[in-house]
């Protein structure tokens, strides 16, 4: 076809969203969409969120469906998992997931099990959100990975973010889904731009709950991950591809129900697994994965053990060079890498 001198074919539009901002417009989005939907937490309203990811909300929409609450994890999450019983739509965060604790009765026991103990007769449509894992000089207490721990409970879906695409869409699902859904977002990722096509930027955009992505392709080993490790798998991709490995990244988006079809396909495709999270070794994601890859047909297809990449077996210390010393860096990904293809 013959061109216009002077113009470039056209592309479709992609422009830089960070991760808050992609959050803050599936909440808008879904508050406009549909009106039994509302926020609640600790400090979301006139604060505009702890960390800016209800900016201009209460303005918007008011303090009926913006709500400030008390600190009290418990109290404001059985007020939310009521609400939901009741009808509604209720969006409820915490200022860490940390503080779900608090709650966990609430999460477990009221949101997760009813609709089962009820016999279909009660729903409760409810997404619990909030930063999780660890985020920079927080110690202990403000730094653990609930992935496994929410993951393990049948009655809730848990979906773990780590685009801006993977945010909008996962929030979106999540508000519409009729099941108690748990939101790991992680805090170090709410600042990061990431390109967004202007499909993930419209309206309808939802990304399905249970659905793996993979990030990039590739023959000689799969990387598993969720959240803001899938960063740290395609760092080290780009590592390894410089010395002939071509790492296949997978995004697992979601934590339960886990595509584990997606990554038997890849194991089968590329004959080795290297898993990565932020959490515990004991129990965790890492060490599911390993089962079910074991436990399935894909297993034949190994040709050497899959390998956890873990953060390390201990409370998270203060100290900064500790801290990074607990969690996966890209170095120990391609050590893992080169372990398992013995080079």
């Amino acid at each position: 076809p013959r061109r216009v001198a002077g113009r470039a074919p056209a592309l479709p539009a992609v422009s830089q969203v960070t991760v808050r901002d992609a959050l803050n417009q599936a909440l808008d989005e879904e508050l406009e969409r549909d009106e039994r939907v509302f926020l609640l937490g600790e400090e979301v309203a006139q604060y505009d969120g702890a960390y800016k990811i209800s900016r201009g909300l209460w303005k918007k929409y008011g303090d009926k469906r913006v709500i400030d609450t008390p600190i009290s994890e418990m109290g404001f999450a059985g007020i939310a998992v009521g609400a939901a019983m009741a009808g509604l739509r209720p969006v409820c965060e915490f200022m860490t997931f940390n503080f779900s604790m608090q709650a966990i009765d609430q999460v477990i026991n009221s949101a997760a099990k009813t609709c089962y103990m009820s016999a279909g007769a009660i729903a409760v449509p409810i997404v619990f959100r909030g930063p999780n894992g660890a985020s920079a000089g927080v110690a202990a207490q403000h730094s653990q990975c609930f992935a496994a721990w929410y993951g393990h409970c049948p009655g809730l879906k848990v979906v773990s973010p780590w685009s801006s695409e993977d945010a909008k869409g996962l929030l979106k699902a999540s508000i519409r889904d009729d099941n108690p859904v748990v939101m790991l977002e992680n805090e170090l990722l709410y600042g990061v731009p990431f390109e967004m096509s202007e499909e993930a930027q419209s309206k309808d955009f939802v990304v399905p709950i249970g659905k793996a992505k993979i990030e990039r392709q590739g023959t000689h080993i799969t990387l598993v991950s969720h959240s803001r490790p899938v960063g740290h798998c395609l760092e080290a991709a780009a590592v390894l591809a410089k010395e002939g490995v071509e790492c296949e990244v997978i995004n697992l988006r979601t934590i339960r129900p886990m595509d584990i079809e997606a990554v038997e396909a890849s194991v089968v495709k590329t004959n080795h697994l290297v898993t990565v999270e932020g959490g515990w070794p004991q129990f965790g994601v890492g060490a599911e994965i390993c089962a079910r890859i074991m436990e399935g047909s894909a297993f034949n297809y190994l040709d050497a053990p899959a390998v956890r990449v873990t953060g390390a077996d201990v409370p998270m210390p203060y100290a900064k060079i500790l801290e990074d010393n607990c969690i996966p860096q890209v170095k120990d990904i391609i050590f893992a890498v080169k372990k398992t293809l013995n080079i």
